[in-house]
């Protein structure tokens, strides 16, 4: 089945919000062995919109529009989908009831224009709205057979109501065995074109499974996706790609899954194995306790830890020596070095890791803009690096935090 997805809103043409929910719903198709050829998004404007699915009509099987559906007369997508088919909008009764009591379970006034988020194209099947007022609804174009799925626009209602009616809904319409699933692996350390480079003979070759690099938040991803009669039977055909991947690029891939990130991957495994870590920051601000700290759960392993912005810092509330500071400088492996192992004892965590540097824009003690050490104190044993970043001071900070992670994940599984 060939599909087409349709985004109904003005204030995605603008840039007010993104059109995230195209992007979800590719993936929920993709999974049920639905083809998306096309994405297209539209203002709220009832010509534009009709142009859009009359384009659609000639060249999808189905036609998934979100948005549009709200009280407003600019809510104007089933009254043109209505009338594109020649099909009137009746009073759906569940939904009125709904939303009369809605509005007086809260004490407020119910405008008549409400009303028209109850109405339905007729002969159509309505999916509850759980999470709003608005019904989704599917219906089909007699005449040429074409299936319109209209939903919500806001995430909220519509993914939900995707989960638990629209996807089983769909699964009755596809008349195709096959499924398709994917794979992701993420990487770290490691560029876009080197990556792709060292495995384009993979690339190549490939057909079933096919590989897609994605380039991310200075991170790169590979797409793994086979077509199978079964997920199970399309892990298997995805399994000797993975391990070819692994057994050339092992090194920099830290994890598996469409969603997975430097940080979470970080705190699930310092969590696994019941050990936690501190940190002491220098140029870059408090990025590393940040992203450690917006994983839910990381309480668990990190007591804490500490910005010495500055030598007296570093000296008073780390408790390094004005000497040693003095002598290789805040921008030394010594230095970084020493922040790791005070900033674990000061925290009394099992691991430390600090991070010192020059973010710029103006050199710092002599030493280069992009110049960053970055120490590990896993136990007793020490880890130090230096990089040279390139990027202006955003771009410096951000990549020395995702490598300190990255490093740190490393460390950890090499000790097995």
């Amino acid at each position: 089945m060939k599909a087409e997805i349709v985004a109904v809103g003005t204030e995605l043409l603008l840039g007010q919000i993104a059109n995230t929910n195209a992007q979800y719903l590719s993936q929920k198709l993709a999974e049920i062995g639905v083809d998306v050829y096309y994405h297209s998004v539209v203002g709220d404007n009832a010509q534009r919109i009709r142009d859009v699915l009359q384009r659609a009509r000639s060249r999808s099987e189905l036609i998934i529009l979100t948005g549009g559906l709200g009280p407003t007369e600019d809510d104007l997508t089933k009254d043109v989908v209505a009338e594109l088919i020649g099909r009137p909008l009746v009073e759906h009764r569940p939904s009125m009831e709904k939303i009369v009591a809605f509005f007086s379970q809260y004490g407020i006034p119910m405008t008549e224009n409400n009303r028209r988020q109850a109405l339905v194209i007729e002969g159509g099947r309505v999916f509850e709205n759980r999470h709003g007022l608005a019904p989704g609804m599917a219906v089909q174009d007699k005449q040429d057979g074409v299936w319109f799925v209209l939903l919500p626009g806001p995430p909220k209602e519509m993914k939900p109501m995707v989960e638990s009616d629209v996807l089983p809904f769909l699964l009755s319409l596809v008349s195709t065995s096959q499924i398709i699933h994917s794979k992701v692996l993420h990487f770290y350390g490691i560029g876009e074109s080197i990556l792709e480079d060292k495995i384009k003979d993979l690339i190549r070759q490939q057909s079933n499974p096919t590989i897609a690099p994605l380039a991310g938040d200075r991170e790169v991803k590979l797409r793994l996706t086979a077509k199978a009669s079964s997920r199970e039977a399309a892990e298997q055909l995805l399994q000797p790609l993975v391990e070819e991947l692994y057994r050339r690029l092992g090194k920099y891939i830290y994890a598996e899954g469409e969603h997975a990130r430097l940080e979470q991957v970080l705190v699930d495994e310092l969590r696994r194995r019941g050990e936690t870590v501190a940190v002491a920051e220098s140029c870059t601000g408090g990025r590393l306790s940040g992203a450690l700290t917006s994983v839910p759960g990381s309480s668990a392993v990190f007591p804490g830890g500490v910005v010495t912005y500055s030598l007296a810092t570093k000296r008073d509330v780390l408790g390094i020596p004005q000497h040693d500071l003095e002598q290789y400088g805040t921008v030394s492996r010594q230095t970084a070095e020493a922040m790791a192992t005070h900033v674990q004892r000061l925290c009394r965590a099992t691991h430390g890791i600090a991070v010192t540097g020059v973010a710029g824009p103006h050199e710092l003690e002599g030493q280069p803009v992009g110049l960053v050490w970055i120490a590990w104190r896993l136990g007793d044993d020490s880890h130090v690096q230096q990089y040279r970043f390139v990027g202006d001071r955003e771009e410096i900070q951000t990549r020395a935090t995702k490598t300190a992670m990255f490093k740190m994940i490393q460390l950890l599984r090499q000790k097995g």
